[in-house]
């Protein structure tokens, strides 16, 4: 949603917000990508913990034989096709703020003993503590810790190995076991978001020096408190106006900040709904593609390696350092340049073949990503697909629009049983192709993740949206507005004018 052209606000040298409240970072317990089951989401929702957005809405209480006729539809499921709406950078981007706003620590074997003690480590907010950490002084292995003008005030920037006398590229920095040290290990689990992350530290760091050349009064403290404002703000702006926008359309976006609506408990404590976190905003694996064009000069790398030994620069599997030759060319993720990204794939039920089976070291019975989704939704109690619709007024999809009646369903019953129930994850996937073509969300899903994401905004007293609604992107080149190619150009670009 692009609003209308403004002056840049001028920066508030001295100003600084204070610092976010970050006290539960996370740990170092990864579950399977798509496995991960919150604890506690039918628990009145306290600091840190899940609930629910339709608390009285009936459960999905699909049979067996009903979940494995669903899966046989999903797995005969043929893809709409590509999204050139939205660039394939934004599915990781996407996966970059899940990651800020939910984080569970618990040993898997924990969370599926006691389903009912749900907690998320991570702050209900959009404001990068997987980036910051608990700060320099609680964490100060994620800083620059070399005496000087950005000892605690830069994050700690890492190094590609050395190789054939060449210089080293930037990368996470790394323990000397290739672990990356930064504030959420899953930001290291592939290539393309480890990449992302680094694209964020580095964006901090540029906006450090910026306010450097422009407020001559700041630093240490003061300064890394006014850059993080900056940057926290920023990427506010761009979760709604570049990417939301794309996620759910224009009309639908607007619609929600003028509702203004918050997810809050009882005791005024915001929370993150499990219909977001277990099934609307689950439908960014339907656009992860195969394999992706890293840079000019590789080309179709696939997500996962093919083979047990493989070459370092033939997968984008992470938790290793980055090899040079697959540094990212964000020309070919983000609008950044006058070159094409590649496109992310529609929004459909169908997913790419490698998350049909998922490798040993993401799933050890190597399931497919859908069946982990629909197990999740069962423990987590969610509400169907159309329980939800009749809540927001919308339409239920019918057979046709849900595909139950194009694939062959062992019996009329099973049929049935899954147009009246349908697994709320299956039902956004399929309403946005029925209704969008793969664009964009439908109205349910689009609703449930719009509503989460502003209202995670609107309850943190921080964000520029609680503090100053009025406020408009400031950085060089902005303009009123501020987007993922934005962050890249003034990353990776030329310098502002200033700034040595």
């Amino acid at each position: 949603m692009s609003p209308p052209a403004t002056a840049a606000v001028p920066l508030r040298c001295g100003a600084a917000v204070a610092a976010h409240d970050t006290r539960h970072a996370p740990g170092n317990t990864l579950a399977p990508h798509g496995a991960r089951v919150p604890r506690g989401a039918d628990a009145p929702p306290t600091r840190g913990r899940f609930g629910k957005m339709f608390p009285g809405l009936s459960h999905q209480a699909l049979s067996e034989d009903a979940i494995s006729a669903l899966l046989e539809v999903i797995d005969a499921s043929a893809s709409v096709g590509e999204n050139s709406t939205i660039p394939a950078g934004f599915t990781y981007f996407g996966q970059f703020v899940d990651h800020d706003i939910t984080y569970d620590a618990t040993p898997q074997s924990q969370k599926l003993l006691d389903p009912h003690a749900a907690t998320s480590f991570r702050t209900p907010r959009l404001d990068l503590d997987s980036l910051y950490g608990s700060g320099p002084r609680d964490q100060p292995f994620l800083y620059d810790s070399r005496p000087g003008k950005d000892e605690g005030v830069k994050l700690l920037v890492g190094a590609t190995r050395p190789w054939n006398g060449r210089a080293t590229l930037p990368d996470l920095p790394r323990n000397d076991q290739r672990r990356a040290l930064i504030g959420d290990p899953r930001n290291d689990e592939s290539i393309i978001i480890a990449q992302v992350h680094l694209l964020f530290i580095r964006f901090h760091n540029k906006v450090v020096d910026y306010l450097r050349a422009q407020c001559c009064g700041l630093s240490g403290t003061e300064l890394f408190d006014e850059a993080r404002r900056v940057v926290c703000w920023h990427y506010q702006w761009i979760v709604v106006h570049d990417l939301l926008r794309r996620y759910v359309g224009e009309e639908l976006l607007k619609s929600v900040l003028r509702a203004g609506e918050t997810f809050t408990s009882e005791e005024d404590v915001p929370f993150i709904p499990v219909e977001f976190s277990g099934a609307a905003y689950r439908f960014g694996h339907s656009m992860v593609r195969d394999s992706y064009n890293v840079n000019a000069g590789r080309r179709g790398v696939p997500i996962f390696a093919e083979e047990d030994n493989p070459s370092e620069l033939a997968h984008l599997g992470g938790f290793r350092r980055l090899p040079r030759g697959l540094v990212i060319d964000w020309s070919f993720f983000f609008e950044s340049t006058t070159r094409r990204p590649q496109s992310s794939l529609a929004i459909d039920t169908y997913l790419a073949a490698p998350l049909r089976e998922l490798p040993v070291n993401v799933d050890a019975e190597r399931n497919s990503l859908a069946l982990l989704n629909l197990r999740r939704a069962s423990m987590l109690d969610l509400p169907t697909g159309q329980a939800v619709a009749d809540a927001m007024d919308e339409p239920r999809l019918d057979a046709a629009q849900l595909r139950l009646d194009e694939v062959r369903i062992a019996s009329s019953e099973l049929r049935g049983e899954l147009l009246d129930a349908t697994p709320l994850w299956y039902y956004v996937l399929r309403e946005a192709a029925a209704l969008t073509d793969g664009r964009r969300l439908g109205p349910v899903g689009g609703r449930i993740v719009a509503k989460t994401l502003v209202g995670l905004l609107l309850s943190d007293s921080q964000s520029y949206l609680a503090q100053d609604p009025g406020w408009r992107p400031e950085l060089p080149g902005a303009d009123g507005d501020f987007t993922m190619a934005d962050l890249v150009r003034f990353t990776e670009g030329q310098t502002p004018a200033g700034v040595a």
